[in-house]
Formats: structure tokens, C-alpha cells, sequence
């Protein structure tokens, strides 16, 4: 099983990728610090255009998942996701993040694993 890196530094990690990119990048929920799981919600001048997720995959190495892509997501749909979240797992990070190119992020993002 491979490890991965602590929450707070993968989700600092992402932060500063985005804004050196001149995006910007506002941590909506922190979770633990070290076990966290993160959601990242991808926007571009505020239009949606996704949600990545941490997932473990079958052979027990982590990736990211995009899931929810071509739909809106509004701040009722975004209430309902995080209570849901929140429910399942208390510590997890959301992260909203609004960058340029958000189809070169996603497929860089998922693709680094």
C-alpha cells in the first residue's frame, strides 16, 4: 500500500500550484490535518466544472477522481454535498479552487495521481 502525503501539506501543495498559476484557491472546510480526505471543487471564473476526489483505488494507491463534471453545482447542492460529506467522514478538507484552464488542471490533476 502506498502512503501519501499529510493533508495539510497536499492540500498547501494544491493552494500554491493553483496561485502561482494565478488562480485562486479558499479552503471551505479544514479537516485533520494528517488523514483528511479532500474534496476540491474546480470552478473557472466561477462557472463549475467538477469536483475532485481523493479515492484509494483497487490496488490501494490513491488518485484523484473527478466526479459531478458538466453539471452546476449551487450552493444548495453544495449544502447538501457537505452534510453528506460530513456525515460519512467529519475530517475531511473542501477546497474551492478557480483557475484559468480548469480541463488542463483536471487532467494533470488525475493523471499525477
Amino acid at each position: 500500500m502506498s502512503e501519501r502525503l499529510p493533508a495539510r501539506l497536499e492540500a498547501t501543495a494544491l493552494i500554491r500550484r493553483v496561485e502561482s498559476e494565478g488562480g485562486f484557491a479558499a479552503v471551505l472546510k479544514k479537516g485533520d490535518p494528517d488523514r483528511g480526505a479532500l474534496t476540491l471543487i474546480v470552478r473557472s471564473r466561477g462557472a463549475f466544472h467538477g469536483l475532485l476526489e481523493r479515492e484509494m483505488g483497487p490496488d490501494f494507491t490513491y488518485r484523484w477522481a473527478l466526479s459531478r463534471a458538466g453539471e452546476e453545482l449551487g450552493s444548495d447542492t453544495l449544502r447538501d454535498l457537505v452534510a453528506a460529506k460530513q456525515r460519512f467522514d467529519p475530517d475531511f478538507w473542501l477546497i474551492e479552487l478557480d483557475v484559468a484552464q480548469p480541463e488542463r488542471f483536471i487532467a494533470e490533476t488525475t493523471s499525477s495521481g
